[in-house]
């Protein structure tokens, strides 16, 4: 399988030339970084010129005035992602030409649609993941950074926390808002490091533990107001099983998938050699949509019967996660 990517002047000269800026990055950039991600160890452009050469400042290409023999071949402004050079390896056409400024928003939506994961749940895939994507559309440009944009969609998380605090209708239902929000925004991060190619196990680690920052001050929080509504100190343990469980939860996932080495995206599955029935079940609940159970009790001011939920069922799911643990590590301490 060749390893060198070529990419050489397209037959058709259009209205876009290859330094043009598509979602943050030069077209022929970006197409080079995907190439480097894709594991292609050498990266040649043909007969490039002094802007086209300014735009790969940095990345390692070679430029030449013919491609290297066996090379993989590749016009300068088609916009492929990373997964789309496989296909080219194995001689399937893949990308967007892009010839003409009209092409460069179906090249947008083509980038932007590769975002989508297969194991969205429901209505993260039909509507945050379209909310989010049009906001990463926005920001691609921006100086904001996906770290940065984790750290702000953490804030919107706890500040939502802080409306759980006063158990009526009213302030539940804007908390629930921005425990969504904060879901929705959560989407960014990942998709501008994705299309700026600035993945970093930091950032994994930051957007992992910053989710379960905020489950921990929803939780929290619920179980504060409650106490406070009733006079009474029990909501305060219904809390304190749905905080510990999942603090342990998220310890016992980082520890067996996360502590590691690993390449591509950091957190993937609670399971670490390939799924199971019971992995892919608790690969399920840890998907969001239920912060619209969330959204719909708090709407009647009955957030506080999800607190019950998660008292029951985070332990339930520590449990799963420490017999999908077990089951993984009993093959390798027997070998």
């Amino acid at each position: 399988m060749t390893t060198t990517l070529a990419l050489i002047r397209p037959a058709e000269t259009g209205e876009a030339p290859p330094e043009t800026i598509l979602l943050g990055l030069p077209l022929i950039r970006r197409t080079v970084l995907a190439a480097a991600r894709a594991g292609f160890s050498r990266v040649a452009v043909v007969c490039a010129d002094e802007r086209a050469r300014a735009a790969l400042a940095g990345t390692g290409a070679e430029f030449l005035t013919a491609p290297p023999e066996g090379a993989l071949l590749l016009p300068w402004t088609t916009v492929v992602a990373v997964r789309d050079l496989e296909l080219l390896r194995a001689g399937a056409a893949a990308g967007v030409p892009v010839r003409t400024r009209r092409d460069l928003r179906r090249a947008e939506r083509f980038l932007l649609d590769g975002l989508v994961k297969d194991t969205e749940g429901f209505m993260s895939r039909h509507f945050e993941r379209r909310v989010s994507l049009a906001i990463s559309r926005r920001l691609a440009a921006t100086s904001v950074s996906p770290n940065a944009m984790t750290i702000f969609s953490v804030c919107v998380g706890l500040l939502g926390a802080v409306f759980f605090l006063r158990p009526v209708a009213p302030s539940e239902t804007i908390g629930a808002l921005l425990f969504l929000l904060h879901s929705i925004l959560d989407g960014c991060d990942g998709e501008l490091a994705r299309l700026r190619f600035q993945e970093s196990r930091w950032g994994g680690l930051l957007d992992f533990w910053g989710d379960n920052v905020v489950h921990v001050g929803v939780f929290s929080a619920m179980a504060i107001g409650w106490s406070r509504a009733v006079g009474q100190p029990w909501p305060l343990l219904l809390g304190a099983l749905a905080v510990l469980a999942t603090l342990a939860s998220a310890y016992l996932v980082y520890s067996h998938t996360m502590a590691g080495p690993k390449e591509g995206p950091l957190f993937t599955s609670v399971a670490a050699s390939g799924p199971s029935r019971l992995s892919r079940v608790a690969d399920a609940l840890t998907r969001r949509d239920f912060i619209y159970l969330v959204l719909i009790l708090s709407l009647f001011g009955k957030a506080r019967w999800f607190l019950v939920l998660a008292a029951v069922g985070a332990p339930v799911y520590f449990l799963a996660l420490t017999a999908i643990t077990l089951a993984e590590r009993r093959p390798r301490s027997a070998s």
